[in-house]
């Protein structure tokens, strides 16, 4: 589609093909790539033409459209600040324009970009806005997103049961729609309640689940992430029987000891963050590359090894360049400070 579109050097075509390919390249994890084509669809964008290509884009705006990849992508690659910043705008823009849909949308992806930040209760206050918005319009399908990330809220806020349910319902209704793309997300939101509900296996069968729909579609945009919770909910399996489970972000904070160490599910973890680690560097996804590294830091500290996971988190976290005000940066900083000591 590029080739063809340069050739006649039609700016409509090229805006199309520069749209499909850095969405394509998204999904598949080539962010750096993704954001080229990205950018440099907005750069041809023409106001002018938003009704016309409207249709194309199966009723959103197109700008919308491909702002609103370029919010995850941003944070995805390490840029959380341009991220929030990407989002207002994009926010600000489907509001104008008065596009219920186009609204729907950007809701979708803002409320993700603020779920990859952990604030639950702006994701929670943002996905309600999208599922009023998605019943009163009478946007069929729409209030899904809104559905599974209100349920990862509840579940952040210990309403884990209710939050599954929402997930769950969620996926069941994506499914029955014929929708493929974005499982894998929300298979990762589920497993994370899962998690923080202390039911272990069930993240377990959900990552399993999850893994095996990156094998089968390629989708692998949010595939590091995903074997970084394998390792979590591995080491959180790990507890002596009769003990209540400990939750998922408890897990993660700095200074929780670890129940009774069981050598071969701390290898098994450990091998999950290093291959977490592994495909986030492949892909330039920085964020989720900091997430890996701490995960795989917390273990090592209890386990003698600080100055290894000092060098290795100092080096990710000197990369970052703004964001400091989100809490994965917040707690590396932490961190760092308590393998300094």
């Amino acid at each position: 589609m590029l080739h063809l579109a340069q050739n006649v050097q039609d700016q409509n075509l090229l805006m199309e093909a520069h749209a499909v390919l850095g969405i394509i390249l998204f999904y598949l994890g080539e962010l750096a790539l993704s954001l080229t084509h990205l950018e440099q669809r907005i750069a041809l964008d023409d106001p002018l033409q938003h009704h016309t290509l409207t249709i194309l884009y199966g009723g959103v705006d197109p700008e919308v459209h491909c702002l609103s990849y370029t919010i995850a992508t941003l944070w995805l690659l390490g840029y959380p600040t341009q991220a929030l910043k990407m989002s207002h705008e994009t926010f600000t823009l489907a509001r104008e324009l008065s596009h219920p849909f186009s609204l729907a949308v950007a809701l979708s992806w803002v409320t993700m970009l603020h779920q990859f930040r952990r604030e639950e209760q702006t994701v929670q206050e943002r996905a309600e806005a999208m599922i009023t918005l998605c019943r009163e319009k009478e946007i069929a399908g729409g209030s899904l997103w809104g559905v599974a990330l209100q349920g990862w809220a509840l579940a952040e806020q210990r309403q884990g049961e209710k939050g599954i349910a929402q997930i769950r319902q969620s996926l069941t209704a994506w499914r029955t729609v014929g929708r493929a793309g974005m499982q894998t997300y929300a298979l990762a939101l589920l497993a994370e309640a899962h998690g923080r509900a202390g039911q272990v296996e069930e993240g377990l069968g959900t990552l399993a689940e999850a893994l095996a729909v990156v094998s089968k579609t390629a989708e692998r945009w949010y595939e590091a992430e995903l074997y970084r919770l394998k390792g979590q909910l591995t080491l959180q399996s790990r507890q002596v029987s009769g003990q209540s489970q400990t939750s998922l972000r408890k897990s993660e904070v700095p200074n929780t000891p670890y129940p009774a160490p069981n050598p071969q599910m701390e290898a098994e973890a450990e091998a999950c963050f290093h291959k977490a680690i592994e495909i986030a560097r492949k892909q330039s996804a920085k964020s989720l590359e900091l997430r890996a590294t701490m995960s795989l830091s917390r273990p090592w500290q209890s386990q003698g090894k600080q100055e290894e996971a000092r060098q290795r988190l100092a080096e990710i976290y000197g990369w970052f360049t703004e964001g400091f005000d989100t809490m994965d940066l917040q707690e590396a900083k932490a961190l760092l400070e308590q393998l300094n000591h």
